[in-house]
């Protein structure tokens, strides 16, 4: 909560839809209930598809940057986290098209393990977390996004279906080959033989 002079106001007290709403209509103050709100997923949506705090940090920014700069097309009518996760695709898209020739994916890992973790804290990481992070990068792009998504961020098979214009079964099919690709993938890195 939040309390002025005038009372007291309850940040809780509107919804994301009613504060874009506002925010689309040109109260762009209301901007910093859905950036308080929504800042955190958002940079641990990146960091798990990046694996680079700082760049993660760069996005959050551009995606409320585009959330302020298009505020137009939003419609009240579909649920705003969705609409804000389709900003942070395609802001996820253009920064790979901006990095395609500077660091492969994978090796993004390992940058930012090294340059980013405390010597305790690399202490602390353990084998089947690098591997599983390792496995992850090598993902392709659009499977990284469906399991983070459903897995990390919490959405639920309608929201990314609504997200990626699929029917939910398909997402549900996505999301099972993901996650049984990345199981391959972490039993070739760990040495383990798949069937």
């Amino acid at each position: 909560m939040k309390s002025t002079k005038r009372g007291t106001i309850e940040v809780n007290s509107i919804s994301d839809n009613q504060a874009m709403k506002e925010v689309s209509e040109g109260k762009v103050e209301k901007l910093a209930i859905l950036f308080e709100r929504h800042h955190i997923p958002l940079y641990n949506f990146f960091l798990r598809l990046t694996a680079n705090r700082s760049s993660s940090e760069d996005l959050v920014q551009e995606v409320f940057f585009r959330i302020l700069k298009y505020r137009q097309t939003f419609q009240a009518q579909s649920k705003f986290t969705i609409w804000m996760y389709q900003i942070a695709r395609n802001t996820h898209i253009d920064h790979l098209r901006k990095r395609k020739e500077e660091v492969p994916l994978e090796e993004q890992w390992d940058e930012a393990a090294s340059q980013e973790l405390s010597p305790a804290e690399k202490m602390e990481l353990s084998q089947d977390i690098v591997l599983l992070r390792k496995a992850l990068a090598r993902l392709p792009v659009k499977k990284r996004e469906v399991l983070i998504l459903s897995r990390f961020q919490n959405l639920k098979y309608t929201e990314i279906a609504e997200l990626f214009g699929w029917h939910t079964g398909t997402v549900k099919a996505n999301v099972h080959r993901a996650t049984k690709e990345l199981s391959k993938i972490y039993f070739e890195l760990s040495g383990g033989m798949v069937s």
